[in-house]
């Protein structure tokens, strides 16, 4: 029994120049070209980086900001986290063996005894 063997596709220098220089311009999502033209995007991906030309960080970002070029940064104020969120002052262990559970509240201070008596129970 012979198995059929598939033929790759082979696409042309222009059409890859052209999808690489489609996906070069600002705000240009690869994925979406990828698809667009029927190609995998890992691909497209592999024809960028075979490509000479760099990709500018700059302009993709400029281009994810639309006609928004004169943004500007803008400080915002971020309320203080509730006491809930605050970080405890206390070692929380729970230890469970079978259906037994133990847990262990014991002060961060004394962390080095916490971690001593650990080791003597879990012996």
């Amino acid at each position: 029994m012979e198995t059929k063997r598939v033929a790759r596709r082979k696409h042309g220098k222009e059409f890859k120049a052209e999808v690489v220089q489609a996906c070069r311009q600002a705000g240009a999502s690869v994925a979406a070209i990828a698809l667009r033209c029927g190609l995998n995007s890992n691909v497209v991906y592999r024809w960028l980086r075979e490509d000479a030309a760099p990709i500018h960080a700059d302009a993709r970002i400029k281009g994810a900001m639309g006609q928004c070029g004169d943004a500007q940064f803008i400080a915002v104020q971020l309320p203080l986290p509730s006491p809930a969120l605050a970080p405890s002052t206390d070692i929380r262990i729970e230890v469970r063996r079978g259906t037994s559970s133990v847990t262990v509240s014991w002060p961060l201070q004394g962390a080095g005894e916490c971690a001593a008596w650990l080791r003597e129970c879990l012996q």
